[in-house]
Parts: structure tokens; sequence; C-alpha cells
């Protein structure tokens, strides 16, 4: 409440006050992203087969306990040289610090142009080390699957594995293996909707075989604003979807046997 009065009654304080606390922020992200390119030398030395290696050497160092905060410089270097390889375009420095930001599970604002594809690449390649489920989210199918082939190649050099769980034919639904296979991929590129009806189809899933989901780790959300405030307040329309059947009828014939 107070700092709502205090922005109410003196706002031009208010706005200095918000930007000398941002600036504060932003000049820790710098520190971390000076690390990455002073790296840039070093990396760009290694051989193909050497930067390859380096997926494998990050992952072995996370399972002794290195934290993915230690990693971070070195992967996002790592990932910074692989698209410059794989695609001919290098992630600028404050694409290096929106990055950090979006690790942090942070909101990084920018504007359409500014690169927000290919800065997402080096979050999700570091959370992706883990072995863990690691997705990102976005606005439309269209958007899923350019994004999954365009930055693609930046994961495949790196040795991992893309998904993408959406249809390029929206009237044909993914079936439960092609699910099973998209989310066993280290990443996976989807949108909020395709992901809202994959778990409520996993929810009234019958017997295991016909579960596909990963235990959820790591999210990234584009237009987040947009998912999370905007498509929020309205329900997801399933009665244009395909009808899953409820459960409820396997229960009771179990328990009546």
């Amino acid at each position: 409440n107070a700092v709502v009065r205090y922005s109410v009654w003196d706002r031009a304080a208010s706005d200095f006050k918000l930007k000398f606390v941002n600036a504060k922020e932003v000049k820790k992200l710098e520190k971390i992203a000076d690390k990455v390119e002073a790296l840039d030398e070093e990396t760009s030395k290694l051989s193909d087969d050497e930067l390859r290696a380096k997926t494998d050497e990050f992952k072995g160092r996370l399972a002794e306990g290195e934290t993915m905060d230690e990693l971070l410089p070195e992967a996002f270097a790592v990932c910074r040289e692989a698209a410059v390889r794989s695609l001919g375009m290098k992630h600028f420095h404050v694409q290096i610090i929106g990055g950090i930001v979006l690790h942090q599970g942070r909101i990084a604002e920018m504007k359409t142009g500014e690169g927000k594809t290919l800065m997402a690449t080096l979050p999700i390649y570091l959370n992706a080390l883990t072995g863990k489920s690691t997705i990102l989210v976005t606005a439309n199918e269209y958007l899923a699957m350019r994004d999954a082939k365009q930055m693609g190649p930046v994961f495949h050099y790196l040795g991992m594995t893309v998904g993408v769980g959406v249809s390029e034919n929206p009237a044909k639904r993914l079936k439960v293996v092609q699910k099973q296979r998209i989310y066993q991929s280290d990443i996976v590129y989807t949108t909020h909707s395709a992901l809202g009806f994959d778990y409520l189809e996993e929810n009234l899933a019958t017997s295991k075989s016909k579960k596909f989901l990963p235990k959820f780790y790591f999210c990234l959300v584009d237009e987040v604003d947009a998912a999370l405030l905007d498509s929020a307040q309205m329900p997801l329309i399933i009665s244009g979807s395909p009808r899953v059947q409820s459960n409820l009828f396997v229960t009771c014939d179990e328990f009546v046997k």
C-alpha cells in the first residue's frame, strides 16, 4: 500500500526510483554478460567436434554438483558460437542480458525485431543440459513451427533433439505415440493452447501407456503478457476439440468388478 500511495502522490519521484532500481539490476546483469563475451575468442578457436563435446562436458559437471548459474557464462558462450556456425547469427550484448533474465525466471521486454527468437536459445540450451523437461511456449502454431525450424540447427549442432508439439495440419490431431516421442526430445516448441489440451488429455489417460508428458521443469513463455493475462481471461474452448471421454467409467467398472 505504501508503494501505491507513493506512486500516486509523487509520480515523478516514483519513476526515478524505479529507473534507479532497474539500473542497479542491469549493472549486475552486465557483469555476467561481460563474462560470456570474454569467452568469445577462446570458444571460437574450438573445432566443431570440440564445441559439440561441450554439451556432454556441461552435463557431467552439472551431475557432479556444479550449479547452472556457475555454468551459465560458458554455456551461453558455446550456444552463441554454435549460432554463428549453424545460422551465421551472433547474439548481441543485449540479447545475452535478456537470456540471463529469462533463465532467472523473470520477464524480459523486447520489441518486435530485436531478436527474441535467437535470444531464447541461450536459456533454453542451458536448462536443457539438465536432461529435464525444457519447453518453449509461443503464441500460435505457425510461430512454434517456424521458431523450431529456424533455431533447431543451433541445438542439433550441439547434439540436442528438438520436438514440435503442434501438428502441421490443424485438423489432424497428434497421436499419443507421436506426443510421447515429441516430449522425449531435449527441447520442445509448442503453444499454450496445445500444452493446455495435452495436460487435459494426460490427466484423462486410462493407462500409463497413454501418458506422454514428462515432469515439468523449465518453461519459457513467449508473449507472456498475452498468454498469462489476455488469453487467461477466457477458459480453453474445448467444445470444438475432439471429445475426450471421462475415465470415470473405467474407475466404476473396476470398482464393480
